[in-house]
């Protein structure tokens, strides 16, 4: 096993774990679905809170449905993304890419676990300033974000003949 591999999948192993840790929390202990909201703070108009969502779609509840196959469809599609990215990492050029590719296969694999467990993704972190919401996430949607950044970081920063070495 090459050393990025192993890096990355140590990475991604954490990371799954931190999520479903979080989400066993969110659903058995704090009983988040009963609850559905929980001010946790507030900083004049920013706040965060714990707000309970089923995510039955993929980012924003895009493609969400009902359908007996929908959740089954959308994990298939992030386990495939997942091997794509398995190979990507065995070739990883950079630590930042190591751990990108890690945290993206992490978070993917954390949202298959809670489709195929739920028929839905657990999301319960809302952020919210002067009014406005993004979208309520987990661990493994923050993952996956943060992945993919370090990766668009990565394309943009680094040197040309860094990635033609690399090739």
């Amino acid at each position: 096993m090459t050393t990025p591999l192993r890096q990355g999948l140590v990475f991604a192993a954490i990371l799954l774990v931190l999520d479903q840790l979080s989400k066993w929390w969110i659903l058995e202990v704090v009983r988040l679905p009963e609850a559905r909201n929980i001010p946790l703070l507030a900083l004049g108009p920013v706040g965060l809170d714990l707000t309970m969502v089923w995510n039955r779609g993929v980012t924003f509840g895009l493609f969400s449905g009902d359908g007996a196959w929908n959740h089954i469809i959308l994990a298939a599609l992030a386990l495939a993304i997942a091997a794509f990215l398995l190979r990507w990492l065995r070739r990883a050029e950079t630590p930042m890419v190591t751990y990108a590719l890690g945290a993206v296969i992490g978070g993917a694999i954390g949202n298959v676990i809670d489709r195929f467990r739920f028929g839905a993704v657990v999301d319960f972190v809302d952020v919210h300033a002067w009014g406005w919401h993004w979208y309520v996430f987990n661990i493994a949607d923050a993952a996956i974000v943060c992945g993919v950044l370090a990766l668009l970081l990565d394309a943009l920063i680094r040197p040309e003949t860094k990635r033609k070495e690399a090739a």
